[in-house]
């Protein structure tokens, strides 16, 4: 059974870093893409981060862009989510998603098939 498990979440104040990661088991990961969502409070889930399924490429959200970069470690099962700069809009559950079809990265929902239980981000000012 797929699963995907996110940690290194918590409390940050405006300005400071953050490095989540994503554990994949149950199947296999590494020739498909990969991402990260986030949802705040009251809002729908939006796209943060992707990656294809080499690492090569990588797709970001505008509001991201600059500030947070998105890895992984195929040999490891592993993805991650540099965050630096962070703000107070930038507070929200981080969910880790991945596809089983999709091998180029996307910032549609609709591509990711598996999905984390989520790790909460909070960004203090």
């Amino acid at each position: 059974q797929a699963q995907l498990v996110e940690s290194g979440g918590g409390l940050v104040q405006a300005g400071g870093s953050l490095r989540l990661s994503c554990a994949a088991s149950g199947r296999t990961f590494r020739n498909y893409a990969m991402a990260w969502f986030r949802q705040a409070p009251g809002k729908e889930r939006e796209f943060v981060a992707a990656i294809s399924w080499t690492g090569g490429r990588t797709l970001y959200a505008d509001s991201v862009k600059g500030r947070f970069t998105i890895s992984r470690d195929n040999a490891k099962n592993m993805v991650y989510l540099q965050m630096n700069m962070l703000k107070p809009g930038d507070t929200a559950v981080y969910y880790c998603a991945a596809s089983r079809w999709r091998t180029q990265e996307d910032d549609s929902e609709y591509a990711y098939d598996d999905w984390g239980q989520g790790t909460q981000v909070t960004v203090s000012s």
